[in-house]
């Protein structure tokens, strides 16, 4: 059960801010809010919560890493759960977005991840971690960060022959995944985002390349 119900919180965690910052103009985030498109100040406080939940989720049903500067940036996995845990999860989240997003963003969200969920399934193992959420304070970006919230997670993986996989809407974020050794395995074309995607796959032991991402 997540560390939080679906009541509204006032005090988040230190990374949601910063994630919105990083992360709003994303098709997806953009999508799930898109009924608070005229209101920049609700849009953004609606993510904040969106990140503060899932980071909650990750700590409850997966991996939450945050920076030693906390506000800095997250990094959220979700691992494999009994169908039971996993039903249950779903429940908690569909009340908190029911009160967090209007009818169109919850719309959008569960359209948007029946979508990608099912083109998963076809290609990813049940038994694959999945890296839902990385962010990086745009004013903090380019100092090997991202790399740093990242590999411990990849490291406990491959210790446990786990394969990771994501989802990503940028395509300037390929070359980052690559270096920690993802490989881009399908691309499709989301329907309610209009937006192509990149499923990346990192199976155990990968080498992982050098640089600072």
């Amino acid at each position: 059960m997540p560390a939080r119900e679906h009541k509204h919180v006032a005090l988040l965690d230190p990374a949601a801010v910063s994630a919105v910052a990083a992360l709003e103009d994303d098709p997806f985030y953009r999508s799930i809010c898109a009924g608070f498109a005229g209101d920049q100040t609700r849009r953004r406080h609606a993510l904040a919560q969106y990140f503060d939940y899932s980071i909650q989720e990750g700590t409850a049903f997966g991996r939450s890493l945050h920076l030693p500067k906390p506000a800095q940036g997250v990094a959220v996995w979700r691992l494999p759960q009994p169908a039971e845990v996993q039903a249950h999860a779903a429940h908690n989240k569909r009340l908190f977005l029911q009160t967090t997003l209007d009818a169109e963003g919850c719309a959008n969200y569960h359209r948007i991840v029946d979508f990608m969920s099912g083109k998963a399934a076809g290609l990813m193992d049940r038994k694959a971690w999945y890296l839902s959420i990385v962010a990086v304070d745009p004013m903090a970006q380019r100092q090997g960060l991202g790399r740093r919230l990242l590999e411990p997670t990849i490291a406990e993986a491959d210790s446990v022959s786990a394969t990771c996989y994501l989802e990503t809407f940028s395509a300037r974020n390929l070359p980052f995944y690559e270096r920690l050794g993802f490989a881009a395995e399908a691309r499709f074309t989301e329907p309610t985002t209009g937006a192509d995607y990149v499923v990346m796959v990192r199976h155990p032991g990968t080498a992982k390349a050098r640089g600072t991402p």
